[in-house]
């Protein structure tokens, strides 16, 4: 018996031990748009992101309406971004609407936001009139641009605004060599992996992805992205994956990736919301 309780301990001492395990982590991807908050209630979804063991939400909601009730709902939780969209369907017009620009305008003298986006631009998109307008607002208003895009409009949008700060959602679903190169380029971008899986497959980190992840640790977070009511029931195995294949990766550089990252960047425009 004695030799079955030394055993048992051994083979749970690594579990007890990994400090993936305990990871916080920052979702820098989350949606709860109009059909979402009709399925979900602001306080169930406050209790799915507490129970994966996220400590802050990067939110952004078509309509934004939805950001704003979640944000009402847990503000130690929730960092509210302005998404662009009314309704879903804005994803492919919005960038020929001239409608987008009031409504943008109007809720920034309303609430308060630590980002414009997250948005679809692709390519030659970047240069249109609204869109520029959106990068300018964010440029006045000292916001993060969150793009979903490929690497053409993230060039576009710099070329813009050298002095621009941009998320890049789903990190362009470019591959390591691109995002790596990007990421040179541009000291002020930055990369969520949300909604991928080819960097950490079934949760185990690809070996294509551990050099990016150890030379620019600082410039990576992990977000679900909840497009839809389903996914939101997806965010706490998301976390558990997240930290299963941080576990791979050197300690501080886990911890960068999984919260630090995004606290450094955000939080000091969170602190601000509630300031006049």
């Amino acid at each position: 018996m004695r030799c079955f309780i030394i055993c048992l301990f051994l083979a749970l001492a690594p579990l007890a031990a990994s400090p993936a395990a305990e990871l916080p982590i920052f979702d820098a991807h989350i949606h709860y748009s109009h059909d979402t908050r009709a399925a979900l209630p602001a306080k169930e979804a406050i209790e799915i992101l507490r129970k994966a063991g996220v400590r802050r939400a990067l939110v952004s909601s078509s309509d934004d309406d939805g950001t704003r009730a979640l944000y009402d709902a847990a503000p130690d939780l929730v960092i509210p971004e302005l998404r662009p969209y009314r309704v879903r369907s804005d994803i492919t017009t919005w960038m020929r609407d001239r409608f987008v620009i009031p409504y943008v305008e109007d809720r920034l003298k309303r609430y308060r936001y630590v980002a414009i986006g997250e948005f679809h631009i692709y390519g030659a998109e970047a240069d249109l009139p609204i869109v520029r307008h959106m990068v300018q607002l964010a440029r006045e208003h000292k916001l993060l641009v969150h793009m979903h895009s490929d690497a053409e409009a993230v060039e576009r949008v710099f070329k813009q605004d050298p002095g621009a700060r941009v998320l890049w959602a789903h990190a362009g679903f470019a591959p390591p060599r691109e995002v790596h190169e990007m990421l040179r380029r541009h000291r002020n971008l930055w990369c969520d992996l949300s909604w991928r899986t080819d960097h950490a497959p079934g949760g185990k980190l690809n070996p294509e992805w551990r050099p990016l992840f150890l030379e620019m640790a600082e410039r990576f977070m992990v977000g679900t992205d909840t497009p839809s009511p389903e996914r939101w029931h997806y965010i706490v195995e998301h976390a558990r994956l997240a930290r299963s294949w941080l576990s791979e990766l050197p300690a501080d550089v886990a911890e960068r990736i999984a919260w630090r990252n995004g606290e450094a960047l955000f939080g000091p425009l969170a602190a601000r919301l509630g300031k006049p």
